[in-house]
């Protein structure tokens, strides 16, 4: 139970933080601190929270607060399916918390709106059609699930983990905000993506399924071919 815990507490603090700095700094295209400042600005966001997340819950849970993570993590052989169907309850039951409680901030005052929430087409601050947005997903989540699954099969290389992990998903953000908004975790989507409705609820499937896809695939490249040189 306490690994299920750490992975609510992790998922609802990334929700609030990462998507919480969009609405705040008005994302890609708008508000204050729009435009690269903007973008910087979540993407850092999602990775600080992420190395935060990783050094005070990662011992507990190894720090997942991803859906596409932990679904990788199991297609890897390293947790029980009971496990991952607990951590994914968990990252969803998060990353709502954290939208509901970005949404009493935004309900408070006079000047945000949105909950951060995803999109492609007239959402996508470039215009990215459905099949670049879910190539997108798809291949930063790839990417970001890799990373883990490397970084995290050696102990040698514990200490600086956190490290690696937070600033590939700063990384993959610098590139994605503009595109998608950048979900690479379907928890972080999806729970936005309620609170936003329309459009944006209409294509939440896209950054649900990419990410879970990208995720899988990432798993199969590490087991096939990298599994062994991490553990020599």
């Amino acid at each position: 139970m306490n690994k299920y815990i750490a992975e609510f507490i992790g998922t609802m603090i990334l929700v609030f933080f990462g998507t919480g700095t969009a609405v705040v700094t008005g994302g890609f295209t708008g508000g204050v601190g729009g435009g690269f400042l903007g973008v910087a600005a979540i993407a850092m966001a999602f990775g600080l929270t992420i190395v935060a997340g990783a050094y005070a819950i990662g011992h507990i849970s190894g720090c997942h607060v991803n859906p596409a993570v932990s679904l990788g993590v199991w297609l890897s052989g390293r947790m029980t399916f009971k496990d991952f169907i607990g951590y994914v309850i968990a990252q969803v039951i998060g990353a709502f918390a954290g939208t509901g409680l970005l949404s009493f901030v935004v309900n408070s005052t006079k000047f945000l709106s949105g909950y951060g929430a995803d999109g492609y087409g007239d959402l996508s601050a470039v215009g990215l059609s459905m099949g670049g947005a879910f190539v997108v997903e798809a291949f930063l989540t790839f990417v970001f699930v890799l990373v883990i699954l490397g970084v995290t099969a050696n102990n040698k290389m514990s200490a600086v983990a956190g490290l690696v992990i937070g600033a590939t998903l700063t990384m993959c953000h610098l590139i994605g905000i503009p595109l998608t908004g950048t979900s690479v975790n379907p928890a972080r989507a999806l729970a936005p993506a309620v609170f936003t409705g329309g459009e944006a609820l209409s294509q939440v499937w896209l950054f649900i399924v990419a990410p879970l896809l990208g995720g899988a695939i990432a798993a199969v490249f590490h087991r096939a071919w990298f599994s062994v040189k991490d553990e020599d």
